[in-house]
Order: structure tokens, then sequence, then C-alpha cells
């Protein structure tokens, strides 16, 4: 079940951090034993986080970054409320559908900002890790990042609109290949296809991100806001009505038969073998 109420963290239970620092508004994303393993816990988290960037006044960009060898390496299948229940299978779409949307809205937390947001990839950066830094303004890559989408192999649809994120950046027929393919890409085929603004050693990512951050936390705020969203109104003009299609899409695909087998498959070290169900 989603906690959509609570208003903490409870101790422990920390997936993101925040810092502030001479105008950056610094992410963490602090899970580096799960890889940065995503859950509805991480989403939750995130949209408070991001509310509070929203009113500081103090806060002129915002940097995302992960500790450890990964930025996230997708979906932490051991998080604690992980599947959404139902009394019957309509229920249970219905249920995903909602949870979808409610997703898409938390991310639209971070997307939105009137600040800029910097990512600082290094390592897998797969499925909803992708997904969160596409969301992000601008994307700096570690030269041993991996990207990809493989939701599609373990018999889901892409969540969160990072397919849309793509044919947005690179096209569609790209967007249709990682997604359609689950194939990982490296850092320099991301950079290749616009997903990925700079490139940088492993060891310089830090450093590297940072300073972009503050190049930017150092122009007029007034006027970088105004480009951003100028920028985001042209760029997701069609966003809105197609995110929803994924919302259905994904709560379907949650809820099927071709879901069960794709994880069972994944954990059992064997290839899945789906029948459209």
């Amino acid at each position: 079940m989603i906690d959509t109420i609570a208003a903490g963290v409870a101790e422990g239970e920390e997936r993101i951090r925040l810092d502030t620092e001479d105008g950056i508004a610094v992410l963490t994303l602090c899970r580096p034993d799960r890889l940065n393993g995503w859950s509805w816990e991480s989403t939750r988290q995130l949209g408070l986080l991001a509310d509070r960037i929203r009113f500081d006044p103090e806060v002129r960009v915002v940097l995302l970054r992960a500790e450890g060898r990964a930025f996230c390496a997708g979906i932490d299948v051991k998080a604690p409320g992980g599947s959404i229940t139902g009394a019957t299978a309509a229920e249970r779409t219905r249920n995903y559908y909602e949870g979808i949307r409610w997703v898409h809205e938390r991310f639209a937390v971070l997307s939105r900002l009137p600040q800029p947001v910097v990512a600082a990839v290094q390592g897998y950066c797969l499925g909803f890790g992708f997904e969160l830094a596409l969301m992000a303004d601008l994307r700096i890559a570690a030269e041993d990042a991996v990207f990809a989408l493989p939701e599609a192999q373990l018999g889901v649809a892409v969540d969160a609109g990072g397919d849309l994120r793509i044919a947005r950046e690179a096209g569609a027929g790209w967007a249709k290949f990682l997604a359609l393919t689950g194939r990982r890409i490296d850092a320099a085929t991301a950079h290749r296809l616009n997903l990925v603004q700079l490139l940088v050693a492993p060891a310089e990512l830090e450093g590297t991100a940072r300073a972009v951050a503050a190049e930017i936390a150092a122009n007029a705020p007034l006027a970088v806001q105004g480009v951003k969203r100028a920028i985001d109104a042209y760029a997701d003009a069609a966003l809105a009505p197609a995110l929803d299609r994924v919302a259905m899409t994904a709560a379907l695909t949650l809820t099927s038969e071709d879901c069960a087998e794709g994880y069972t498959a994944k954990a059992a070290r064997r290839p899945p073998h789906f029948t459209g169900g």
C-alpha cells in the first residue's frame, strides 16, 4: 500500500537526502547497498523534498546525485509495500492505474521545479533510475554509466514516461529501440543520442556536476527559471495525454500473467515464456 499521508521519514528509512549549500540543493540517493533501488517510498520522499526546494529562496539550482557504484539500478523488488492489491483483477488494475498516476505527479514535482535540475549519473542507470535521470534538465554522466529501459523483458510497460522523454530528446526510433528491446547502452552512446549533455571520467563526475550547478546558480534566477519554463512548455506540449496512456498500459501489464512470469523467470535466471495474457 502506498503511504500518501505521512509527511515525514521514519528513522532508518531515508531513501533520499537533502543538503543545501551555496544556492545548490543537493538531492542524494542514499541506499548504495541496494544500488539505490527505487520504491513507492522513494517516490514519496522525492515529492516531499522537491516541495521543500520549490519555495526555498536560497535554492537556485538542484543537483541530483547518488552514493555508491550505481545511480539507480531500477525497482527494488524487496522493498516493503512493493505490490498493490485488490479483491479482483479489475480493482487491482484500477489501483495500479491510480498508483502510477500518483508516481507521475510526484515525479512532476521534481521536473517542474522552477529551479533547473542537474543529474550526475554513474554506474547502473536502469529502469526507474533512467526515468528519474531523464526528469532532470541536464545530465552529466561518468564514462562507466550504463543506461537501459528493461521493463519489456519483465512483462511490464515503461512506467514513468522515460520512453516518451527519450523520443523527445533522441527521436521516436531510438525510444522504440531502447524500450522494445530493453538493450543497455553505454554512456558514450547516450551522449551521442543527446540523452547526456556532458561525458566525464568517473573521478571527475562530482566536481564537474557541481561546477555546472554553480554556473547556473550564479546567473539571474528570474531569467534562468523563465528560460526553463519556456523550453519545457515547447518540449512537453504533448506529454500530459501521453502519460495518461502510459499509466493505463502500466496498470494493465503490472496485473498481467506475463508480468508474474517475467519476474519469476528473472528470479530463477531463466528465459521468460510470455503468452500475451
